[in-house]
């Protein structure tokens, strides 16, 4: 969401505002950048537990010793450091205090690598002083939901009262999850469009690539991915594949009307969340809020309540995919490299967009019911996930070559592909790797999993 005092405080008089603030996002393909979100699990290096965020070497002492030996600009909620930003990046916090970096919009895949391992090394450097490490996982391989700490921030408040209405897995969603998501532009009406399609047909496929959850509390759980898991039964209003994203004519506008009926949660207001859980967002456009009678809704707080809209895919001024857990540095950068090779290249997405036409909507959420216990062995057409992943990875080969952006060895972005081609041919995915090692060498103890998964 916007940062205190970045808002716009333009008043919304008509919902042609927010398709134009949404149209405002098309670039020329020659400014096309690539942004990457990605989280990891803080844990205490000595038991495991998770940092809480005021005691003695917890979040908040990592975020000051951050702003220390960097410099950068703190962001407060209240009184409470919540996040820092400089040089187009931001590091945030999750629910539990799973540590964010959002990070800055680069030309290519090389200057993404550059940055994830400039941030890792950064949590190499600051975090053992304080007693913790870092772990990027899909799903919180020990902790009970009741063991994870929540950070001070006033929407998170709201969203913690307001979860458990609308499902059963959505404190879990907040507190024991962590994702890594991939930021990319568009051109045009059309362009965002099909792009779109191709992420929202394999949102499935990449959420079985990148499984790396299957434990709960300690044991294996029956899934690959508890993360996608969890996504199934948080809050269906806000959630899953919109059936429009799968509709011939989806625009700007369609995404508009979606979010004007996502129900709310909450109105920032001079530095205070007053929450709204409920209500739509169209009400709040015409004076109509319960909670706040006669307040009109700025384009800041459109901003805002886009961010609280949780599909698989999300239109911003950009589009965010959305499907994966988090993982390993090679896997993140392997995600990015995944849609941006499909994306970027005029050929790629044409052949891409042709595959995910064979998907309806209905196959995919077939997919999307089934994957987090199956994985790549899940059914589809006359092979597997797995079989479709060769098929997807070659178009995607394809548009990074064509994209030809070469590092100082003069290599191509084809580089990041490797893991996902060798998961193609047959290695383990993440997930698999980590029950191998739970059954072998670990001898049925988690806990072994903090020191090979951490940065």
């Amino acid at each position: 969401m916007s940062n205190p005092g970045d808002a716009d405080a333009r008043i919304i008089t008509d919902a042609r505002e927010l398709t134009a603030y949404l149209v405002a996002g098309c670039k020329p393909a020659s400014a096309y950048s690539i942004g990457t979100e990605h989280e990891a699990f803080g844990f205490r290096l000595a038991g495991f537990a998770p940092p809480g965020y005021a005691q003695a070497g917890g979040i908040r002492d990592l975020l000051l010793a951050i702003e220390q030996a960097e410099g950068l600009s703190p962001i407060f909620d209240q009184d409470n450091i919540i996040g820092l930003k400089g040089q187009g990046a931001a590091i945030s916090l999750e629910p539990g205090g799973q540590f964010e970096l959002s990070g800055a919009t680069l030309a290519d895949l090389h200057a993404t690598r550059a940055e994830l391992l400039a941030h890792i090394a950064r949590l190499r450097r600051l975090a053992p002083g304080l007693g913790l490490g870092f772990a990027p996982l899909g799903f919180h391989p020990l902790a009970r939901r009741a063991d994870m700490p929540f950070m001070p921030k006033g929407r998170y408040a709201i969203m913690r009262d307001y979860m458990p209405r609308v499902g059963t897995r959505g404190l879990d969603m907040m507190l024991r999850t962590c994702t890594v998501q991939v930021n990319l532009d568009f051109s045009s009406s059309a362009d965002m469009a099909a792009k779109i399609r191709v992420a929202a047909a394999l949102q499935p496929l990449a959420t079985a690539v990148f499984a790396n959850s299957p434990f709960f509390e300690g044991k294996p759980s029956g899934l690959l991915s508890n993360r996608a898991q969890v996504w199934t039964d948080t809050d269906a209003a806000r959630t899953g594949l919109p059936a429009m994203f799968f509709e011939d004519g989806f625009s700007f506008e369609a995404y508009v009307e979606w979010l004007l009926e996502v129900p709310m949660y909450f109105v920032y207001r001079d530095g205070v969340y007053h929450a709204a859980a409920g209500a739509s967002f169209r009400d709040f456009m015409e004076g109509r809020l319960e909670s706040l009678p006669g307040l009109r809704a700025t384009i800041g707080d459109f901003a805002d309540h886009s961010t609280t809209a949780f599909p698989d895919v999300r239109l911003k001024r950009y589009i965010e995919t959305r499907g994966a857990d988090s993982g390993s540095p090679a896997m993140m950068l392997a995600q990015s490299a995944f849609w941006t090779g499909l994306f970027y290249d005029p050929a790629a997405l044409a052949a891409a967009w042709a595959l995910a036409r064979r998907i309806s909507r209905e196959q995919a959420l077939a997919l999307r019911a089934v994957v987090p216990a199956q994985g790549l062995g899940t059914g589809f057409g006359k092979g597997t996930l797995r079989t479709l992943l060769a098929e997807v990875l070659a178009i995607a080969d394809d548009g990074l070559k064509a994209r030809a952006r070469l590092n100082d060895r003069g290599e191509d972005e084809r580089i990041f592909l490797h893991p996902l081609h060798e998961i193609a041919q047959g290695r383990p995915t993440q997930a698999e790797h980590w029950l191998a090692r739970y059954h072998g060498a670990w001898q049925g103890d988690v806990t072994r999993i903090f020191a090979e998964a951490a940065f």
